[in-house]
């Protein structure tokens, strides 16, 4: 046991802050008065703390008048100040930190006996105060020391020299499927939390499937959390975008001999890829979390992007007013994005309140429980398509003259190809606008219409040769942990 505390150790590092105040902002990015194990020496750094943050002396005096007599004796403050120096404060400073870690391992695995055979707690409860422990020890014991300038401008002039290996390429990120997006927000990046957001139908899961699409032909790996549509559903979507054969024909199982050639290879092709998607339906950030570093812990995943359908069917872990389950879960999201260093894209649904205006095109107000989201997200983008609410109105005013027994002949033309507008809202390091696409209805696809041979998706499958025993491996259900 003597590993989980070392009350020598602590000793000799409150006496090297007595005996070098400075060495204290460097501690402080390492260690809290928790960490100590001895009470009297939790007291004592807690006073240390505060007497630096008030730029304060910290001294045997200013010690003595910050802490009570009776809850650190002075035999304490005397042993403290008669230890031996030592030269490396850090690394013991790290050794008590590691005590301090296993200390509430230990504890967990206390609790974690009363919560599931004293209070009785159903499993799936159990699991989640389990999953939400863990994480917590985890953010606590990661260390948050200070980079002085030459190690910044060190790490920054590397970066620059690894962008300009690249040819200066726009591209730094993964792509998000469409050249002009990328050229305005140089792809998605490592760490970032992306937000799409839109109103029903206006085709943000089909957005982030293209997206996916084009990120797997290229031999990355993605994660895919389908809240509200079956797996099966969702490889139709991509069948379709793949071979551009119309949705519907997918769906029912229209197809021709031609037509099956063509989805067979695809299913042959789509084999070799790495799609992860989780259909469950219902998950909350502890499970996602897990998932998550389940699947891209395997180096041979290649896991480097996961996308999140959609934000508001997302659990909170229970208990807590629903904005602050929102503020939990996009805070989380943006921490797991970090942890792993790949993008996030979260979809979300928009207020209803945007229809009435004149002009629908949705501002960063319009997002449900905007406040914690809008702070977290690195990137805002919206989908909005205006002939949606043409159609729409179009058909009202037919509806209505139809009821006052009027004739009336709709201008509104439905085209198999709409315009479609990506609105970047809000985006962290970068600019804002707008970047227009094709949306194709009947393959329910974007393309890039700034550049018509960059589109969102693989060439389309064009070799008929039959494939025997075709299935698809590569979409699976992520079990639960």
């Amino acid at each position: 046991m003597d590993n989980i505390y070392a009350i020598n150790i602590e000793r000799a590092v409150l006496s090297s802050i007595f005996f070098n105040p400075e060495v204290i902002e460097d501690i402080l990015g390492i260690l809290k008065p928790k960490d100590f194990y001895l009470p009297a020496h939790k007291k004592i750094f807690e006073a240390m703390e505060k007497l630096n943050s008030q730029d304060l002396p910290i001294d045997e005096d200013f010690i003595r008048r910050r802490v009570d007599s009776k809850e650190v004796d002075d035999s304490v403050l005397i042993e403290i100040l008669s230890a031996n120096a030592i030269s490396n404060t850090l690394a013991y400073a790290k050794e008590i930190k590691d005590g301090s870690v296993k200390r509430e391992l230990i504890a967990l695995a206390t609790s974690i006996k009363k919560v599931t055979i004293e209070d009785e707690l159903p499993a799936t409860e159990a699991v989640d105060f389990v999953q939400n422990a863990l994480y917590k020890i985890t953010t606590d014991s990661a260390s948050s020391e200070l980079k002085n300038m030459y190690q910044i401008t060190t790490d920054t002039l590397l970066h620059m020299e690894e962008m300009k290996k690249r040819g200066n390429s726009y591209l730094i990120g993964e792509t998000t499927g469409f050249d002009g997006l990328d050229r305005k927000t140089t792809g998605f990046n490592n760490g970032d939390l992306v937000i799409i957001a839109a109103r029903p139908a206006m085709g943000k899961t089909s957005f982030v499937l293209n997206t996916a699409l084009q990120n797997i032909e290229k031999g990355s790996g993605v994660i895919f959390f389908s809240l509200e549509m079956p797996a099966e559903q969702l490889m139709m979507r991509l069948l379709s975008a793949k071979t551009r054969i119309p949705l519907q024909n997918v769906r029912k199982g229209d197809l021709d001999d031609r037509q099956w050639s063509t989805i067979t290879r695809a299913f042959e092709d789509l084999n070799k890829k790495k799609l992860f998607v989780d259909d469950s339906g219902s998950v909350n950030i502890n499970q996602l979390r897990a998932r998550v570093r389940k699947i891209a812990g395997n180096k041979e995943n290649n896991i480097k992007m996961v996308v999140i359908d959609y934000l508001q069917l997302m659990q909170g872990t229970g208990g807590k007013d629903r904005h602050l389950e929102v503020s939990e879960i996009s805070r989380g999201l943006k921490m797991l994005a970090r942890e792993m260093g790949i993008p996030i894209l979260a979809l979300s649904q928009l207020n209803r309140g945007l229809e009435s205006r004149p002009d629908k095109r949705p501002m960063l107000s319009d997002i449900r429980e905007s406040g914690s989201i809008e702070q977290d997200a690195d990137i805002i983008m919206f989908v909005y398509r205006d002939d949606v609410y043409k159609e729409r109105d179009e058909q009202r005013k037919e509806k209505e003259s139809k009821d006052k027994g009027e004739a009336y002949k709709s201008a509104f033309i439905n085209k198999p190809i709409e315009e479609a507008e990506i609105i970047i809202g809000k985006q962290r390091n970068g600019p804002t606008g707008t970047v227009k696409l094709d949306f194709h209805k009947e393959l329910t696809m974007f393309v890039d219409r700034e550049n018509p041979k960059y589109t969102s998706n693989a060439p389309v499958i064009t070799s008929y040769e039959s494939v025997s025993d075709s299935h698809i491996d590569t979409v699976v259900d992520i079990p639960d942990i």
